[in-house]
């Protein structure tokens, strides 16, 4: 899985083998509009050519902001069937940078005075974990240091695609497991930690999870464009399909249009769907301590002292040259998106594309051409 999209920059990428694919409709042009600061022809050239099967991506929303300037792009098709071109503002499921959300609306109670990063998330949620398991922390949950194993999903994603298990499931299956080491003594990125979190929102406010991080997080972001879409498996409005190879047990492989999906198994996790110009909102509202205020805030940008560590709460550390970015990639079936930006916001970045390989671990070719454009 690609929990960590920019950080598999400095890997090499792998490329989908032969597979059957419908018949491509001639790719309509890249479209870009450009002012002073990021390389416009290196990010035009990252996503040229699109929909491109080899490349596992059908198509590609790309936007670069900050003070040193804009650059916004987009390129391939709504869909293979009609090769019209791509829709620049449309929804997608934005995976795993709904943590980055979880993670503020979690910090936002901290300051409130309802919860507590040094106090085992046992206080919160008692009986949750058996006594395996020793005091984890809500910081250990926020930084993926708490040594709770995943949780067991279902064998065959796509036949229960309109399933769902609920997050107490997640943790039992978890829980049966036993830990997988002493809290704080190693950070290991895995979902289970933001369920967990997930759960603790919903005790200490009494409300469901996605009436509070919409009402902490969305509309004070001004975040329009955004929802949980829990067990409805469509996305409502302006979309680009996506689409998932599968391998048959001949070894044939095919692309299946997998835009609808229940997802509401990813919960805290991931269910968020946005739009790119809604996620670049978000980075820049944070950021600037409009959401989270700043002694708390600064967990985001603080990565535990454990070697090898490069989460945050909801966050991930990535050098490339001389400059620092805080990142959060995230994936689900047919699409990967990631947001990213330097502290002082003077480069920041957000793109979705449709990916016909998301859960892969290595990482999509043209996200790499992206980040590497883009984050310089």
């Amino acid at each position: 899985m690609r929990t960590s999209v920019l950080a598999a920059c400095v890997a090499v990428a792998l490329t989908a083998g032969p597979l059957a694919a419908p018949a491509l409709a001639a790719p309509p042009p890249a479209s870009a509009r450009a002012t002073a600061g990021p390389d416009a022809k290196a990010l035009s050239a990252a996503i040229a050519g699109l929909p491109d099967v080899a490349a596992e991506t059908t198509a590609a929303l790309v936007r670069v902001g900050g003070t040193d300037g804009s650059w916004r792009g987009s390129a391939g098709v709504h869909d293979l069937k009609s090769g019209r071109a791509a829709d620049p503002d449309a929804r997608f499921r934005a995976g795993s940078t709904t943590k980055v959300v979880t993670a503020a609306v979690v910090l936002q109670l901290v300051a409130e005075g309802k919860a507590d990063l040094n106090r085992p998330v046992q206080h919160y949620l008692p009986g949750l974990l058996d006594k395996r398991f020793k005091s984890i922390t809500v910081r250990q949950l926020l930084n993926h240091t708490s040594g709770i194993q995943p949780g067991d999903g279902f064998a065959d994603p796509y036949a229960h695609r309109f399933d769902t298990l609920t997050p107490q499931q997640l943790v039992a299956s978890a829980a049966a497991k036993g830990p997988e080491f002493a809290p704080g003594t190693r950070q290991h990125y895995l979902d289970i930690n933001y369920t967990v979190l997930g759960m603790l929102i919903e005790k200490v406010t009494g409300q469901s999870y996605d009436t509070e991080a919409t009402r902490r997080v969305l509309r004070p972001a001004g975040m329009r464009h955004t929802g949980f879409p829990g067990t409805d498996p469509r996305i409502h409005g302006p979309h680009n399909r996506g689409y998932q190879e599968l391998v048959g047990p001949d070894g044939t492989s095919r692309l299946v249009d997998v835009t609808e999906w229940n997802q509401a198994s990813s919960w805290a996790v991931g269910d968020m769907i946005s739009t790119t110009a809604d996620l670049e909102r978000l980075l820049t509202t944070l950021f600037r301590g409009r959401i989270v205020p700043g002694p708390q805030l600064r967990e985001m940008f603080t990565v535990p002292d454990i070697e090898g560590a490069t989460y945050s709460a909801g966050l991930q550390r990535f050098e490339n040259e001389d400059r620092v970015f805080w990142a959060k990639s995230g994936a689900r079936y047919g699409y990967s998106s990631a947001l990213a930006a330097s502290r002082d916001l003077s480069r920041t970045l957000v793109y979705s594309i449709s990916d016909t390989n998301a859960k892969d671990y290595a990482m999509n070719p043209v996200a790499q051409r992206i980040v590497l454009a883009a984050l310089k």
